[in-house]
């Protein structure tokens, strides 16, 4: 799950983590109250909407006086942001943050996040933060400092020194630099983060080091045990049939492509997505119904699947299981009652009660084609995308 820049900061001020001061505005006028109770001009104005790239978007503006704070929100928001994160369809502005102008010095660039082939959470830090990380990256990766934390033992002192002497820090600056560091590391583990990122982490001229900026995600497996989270959320930033998938449980996830796709098993999944591509389709979504659906689980993911306009073809490819091949045939019938289908449906599956479950399909009336195995049932959805 993610959440706003503004949240993500209240996170870090419950942690101690020093951020300028801001305030969170959802209109013109309380933009303007919130310039005026900073007290301080210039106020930087910053759309706040689920993506990075909102500063070359003109997403975040300055702005030196009362008049140019509500000029400058009014533009903002409303606004539809485009930028390298969004898609060419943009993301409408319907929050901003009005926060203190800051005399910066230095951009530094500061991230944490799970590392699955070594077990480890990582620590990267660069001292050429700011908008080009990504370039740096790509073009000067050496620029970039990576420290690996074992989880199980935690952060060490000597991990948070060799970030601050990679990132060439004054002996007053890593005084600040080494607890914030702990404390950053104390709210990652803390609230399960995927993602804690800072870009960029300043430097004032007056000799201090803040979070400018601040992105944090979290698991969503874990959200369970962090209901204070879950008021973070903001459904207008997530994707509607994404929204509606997780009321009933359903793994779901919107894809460019038009071959829409339901599994049962995250590692089926991902090899039926892989074998679509290889047969010269392009998957519309990853769903995952689960081991364990019901036949209702089923029908509101096939209903799903077809409510997205792009898709052109459904393949069904389930290995009986837990999921019995009967129920999600039923599910299937009972979701093609409800829904107008005007697309081909491709069904590959095996398993238990598979000869009830293809009775059931055969009986139902519907146009479905039914494939031997995975390449056969890949082949005919692919030749469903071309035509």
């Amino acid at each position: 799950m993610k959440i706003h820049e503004y949240q993500a900061k209240e996170l870090f001020s419950k942690y101690g983590i020093p951020i300028p001061q801001g305030r969170p505005a959802f209109s013109v006028e309380e933009a303007r109250a919130a310039a005026t109770e900073l007290g301080t001009l210039p106020v930087v104005i910053k759309a706040q909407i689920h993506a990075g790239g909102r500063g070359k978007g003109g997403g975040v503006k300055l702005a030196h006086s009362a008049d140019e704070v509500a000029a400058v929100a009014g533009a903002i928001l409303g606004m539809t942001l485009v930028t390298h994160q969004t898609g060419p369809e943009g993301k409408l502005v319907r929050r901003l943050l009005v926060e203190q102008g800051l005399d910066i010095a230095k951009e530094l660039y500061l991230s944490m996040l799970p590392d699955r082939g070594t077990a480890s959470v990582v620590i990267m830090a660069s001292e050429a933060g700011g908008m080009d990380i990504e370039q740096v990256a790509a073009t000067t990766p050496e620029k970039i400092v990576k420290v690996q934390v074992n989880p199980l033992l935690g952060l060490q002192g000597f991990h948070c020194r060799q970030l601050a002497y990679g990132l060439n820090l004054a002996p007053e600056l890593v005084k600040k630099f080494i607890p914030m560091i702990g404390n950053l590391y104390k709210l990652f583990s803390a609230y399960d983060c995927s993602l804690l990122e800072i870009n960029p982490l300043v430097i004032t001229k007056g000799g201090d080091i803040l979070a400018l900026d601040a992105k944090v995600n979290f698991d969503d497996n874990a959200l369970y045990r962090h209901k204070d989270i879950l008021g973070y959320r903001d459904l207008d930033e997530e994707d509607p049939a994404e929204v509606e998938a997780s009321k009933y449980n359903l793994n779901y996830i919107k894809m460019d492509g038009n071959i829409g796709n339901m599994v049962n098993g995250a590692g089926l999944a991902m090899a039926t997505m892989d074998i679509i591509k290889l047969a010269g389709a392009e998957p519309a979504n990853f769903l995952d119904v689960g081991g364990g659906a019901s036949a209702e689980m089923v029908e509101n993911g096939f209903r799903i699947i077809l409510g997205d306009p792009s898709v052109k073809g459904v393949l069904i490819n389930i290995f009986g299981g837990i999921l019995r091949c009967d129920v999600l045939a039923q599910g299937v019938v009972e979701a093609a009652k409800k829904v107008d289908v005007k697309v081909r449906i491709v069904i590959r599956m095996e398993g238990t009660n598979v000869d009830k479950g293809r009775e059931i399909l055969q009986a139902s009336g519907l146009n479905l084609i039914v494939a031997a195995d995975l390449k056969d049932a890949a082949g005919k959805i692919a030749k469903i995308a071309r035509a």
